[in-house]
This record gives structure tokens, C-alpha cells and sequence, in this order.
């Protein structure tokens, strides 16, 4: 959404929210309730969706009041899969269950990117709390030496679609190293075309915090891409990389 006063023609358009594919997914990692609040005043209408990065919500202050500051602006809020995983390795999804309840919780991401579990006790999970929740699910893992290769990937993503996932995120932590990319933060190019063989694009969520890993998303697959793991500061940026206005993306739209 561009500002009106700027008259600018040849400006890609962006789907609406709520919305299906475009969607930005912010990664907060322990901002305070004031740091929240600034930064709702400038992205709020650019973000779909904030994920309460890895464990950080167990340890972050006045957690309720900032979840309630965040879903009264209209962005749904769910904890980072790595605690969904803290539950589970200790035999405690029911009260992973109980503490989404007692937070007003509507979406949840269910991963296996740092423990190991099989794919059937994964979906299991997913089939379980779909029924009350909003699930997204992550696949990849956490380990930039373990190599899950093209068919595993399309397998486990259909699976997690089919148990009910309303997203599926391709790993590659915040650091953008891992998973659907290389250590040195390259693309696994020949990883994602296979992947999109099998799997609708709007369907996945691809995590991209570098800036050449979202322009290279956006060059093969348009300004509508979905992407997540982005850095509150950084979503200003990004949707001026959706609109061609940066120079990286500034050809692409005109």
C-alpha cells in the first residue's frame, strides 16, 4: 500500500489483508511492549503475521499485554516452533495446549528442526491442534550439516498439508543459513524449483532474512511471494522491495 500523495504510476499490486500469498511473516526476538508499539505505528499495515521467535516467549516480560497489543491491531501472534518442541521432548503437549489457551493464542507452528520425531507423530500433532488452531508447520532442520534431500522435502510438506497445516515454512532460521539455503546463505535454487513442482507456491512460506534471499525470491516468483523471518526493521524495506521501489527490485515492476 503505497501513500496516496505519491501518484506513481506502474506500481505493482499487493494483495489485501487478510491475505493468502504476499504475506509477511516478522520475527520478534524479545521487543519490549514500547519497541512493539513502535514499530506497529510504522509496519503494522505490512505484517500478517508475528512469530514469537524460538523460546523467547518463556522468558519475555508482560508477554499477555504485548500478544493483546499485537492481535488488537489485527496481526495474529504464535510461538516459535522451538518451544513447541520444548514441550513435546518432555512429554508436555498438554500443557503446551493449555498455555496457547490461556495466552488467547490462534495460530501455532508444530516443527521437529532440533529433536527428532517421526513424520507420522509430527502430523499427529498437527491433526490435534488444527482442530482448534491455525497450524503451520515447518520443515528443515536446524543442523546445517544434515542434508534432507528434494523428495523428503515434497513428502513431508504434502503430508503436513494434508493433515491440516495452513501454511508449511522451509526452514532457514533467522539467520538465513541453513535448510533451503547453503551456509554461506546462497539459495538451494534446484531444492525450491523441485519443491514447487509438488507444492502450490502460495502454500509455502519461505523464511528470508537476507535481502538478496527475498530479491531473489521476488525475481522467479513475483512481489506477492510469501515470506517470513523478517526482522521488524527490515519490513518497511522489504515492502519497498515488493513495490520496486529500492534499487534491487527496481526494474522488475516497471
Amino acid at each position: 500500500m503505497i501513500n496516496p500523495e505519491f501518484n506513481l504510476k506502474n506500481i505493482p499490486v499487493r494483495t489485501q489483508k487478510p491475505r493468502e500469498s504476499g504475506l509477511t511473516m516478522v520475527m520478534d526476538k524479545g521487543l519490549s511492549i514500547r519497541e512493539a508499539e513502535n514499530f506497529l505505528d510504522v509496519s503494522a499495515d505490512y505484517s500478517d503475521i508475528i512469530k514469537l521467535g524460538f523460546g523467547t516467549s518463556a522468558v519475555t516480560p508482560n508477554l499477555k499485554d504485548k500478544i493483546k497489543l499485537y492481535q488488537d491491531a489485527g496481526i495474529p501472534v504464535y510461538f516459535g516452533g522451538t518451544l513447541f518442541e520444548a514441550f513435546v521432548i518432555r512429554g508436555q503437549f498438554d500443557d503446551y495446549q493449555r498455555l496457547l489457551e490461556k495466552f488467547g493464542i490462534t495460530h501455532c507452528e508444530v516443527s521437529d528442526g532440533s529433536i527428532e520425531i517421526s513424520e507420522e507423530e509430527k502430523c499427529g500433532y498437527i491433526r490435534a491442534l488444527a482442530k482448534s488452531y491455525t497450524v503451520l508447520s515447518e520443515v528443515g532442520s536446524k543442523d546445517a550439516e544434515k542434508i534432507i534431500p528434494p523428495y523428503k522435502w515434497i513428502a513431508m510438506m504434502q503430508a503436513e498439508i494434508d493433515a491440516g497445516v495452513w501454511k508449511v515454512i522451509a526452514e532457514a532460521r533467522e539467520s538465513g543459513t541453513v535448510g533451503i539455503f547453503r551456509n554461506s546463505g546462497e539459495v538451494r535454487s534446484g531444492l525450491i524449483e523441485e519443491i514447487l513442482q509438488h507444492i502450490p507456491l502460495d502454500t509455502i512460506l519461505w523464511e528470508a532474512p537476507q535481502k538478496v534471499q527475498q530479491v531473489w525470491f521476488m525475481t522467479l516468483y513475483g512481489h506477492n511471494v510469501n515470506l517470513g523471518n523478517i526482522a521488524p526493521r527490515e519490513v518497511i524495506p522489504l515492502e519497498t522491495l515488493r513495490l520496486g521501489l529500492r534499487g534491487d527490485t527496481f526494474q522488475h515492476w516497471l
